[in-house]
């Protein structure tokens, strides 16, 4: 159950108000809407567009198909083209494999942290050096 103001807000910025809203209790409603119209639904640093993207990456890496058809469908409104929406899919899914390469094998933290730190500074190297023209 959600609050009058909740219900009017979510009317108003889409139209209804989504089962899986109303089936939360209504301080966990209002709350969770809040999160999601400050978050996904109002300007940000971040494009829509974006946040489409990393919604839908981070729905196809917790493999919940809800956020997945939501995160598809607000992504495409956005103009992502399929293209676009596979190449996040396959960020997402290399993220996750080397995560669990990272996990399983236990790699040092500090070590991953020295080795990413070199990383950024060689390619930052290369991207300041002058172009071979």
């Amino acid at each position: 159950m959600v609050s009058e103001h909740t219900r009017s807000e979510l009317e108003e910025y889409i139209g209804q108000v989504p089962s899986f809203i109303e089936a939360l209790p209504e301080s966990a409603a209002d709350h969770a809407w809040g999160m999601m119209r400050d978050l996904e639904l109002s300007e940000t640093d971040l494009p829509t567009r974006e946040k489409a993207l990393v919604g839908l990456g981070a729905a196809a890496a917790i493999q919940c198909p809800y956020c997945v058809h939501f995160h598809r469908a607000e992504s495409k409104m956005e103009g992502v083209t399929d293209d676009e929406l596979s190449e996040a899919i396959g960020v997402a899914s290399t993220v996750r494999y080397f995560s669990t390469v990272l996990h399983g094998t236990e790699i040092d933290m500090d070590e991953f942290e020295r080795e990413t730190a070199e990383i950024v500074e060689y390619v930052e190297q290369q991207q300041a050096a002058p172009g071979d023209d």
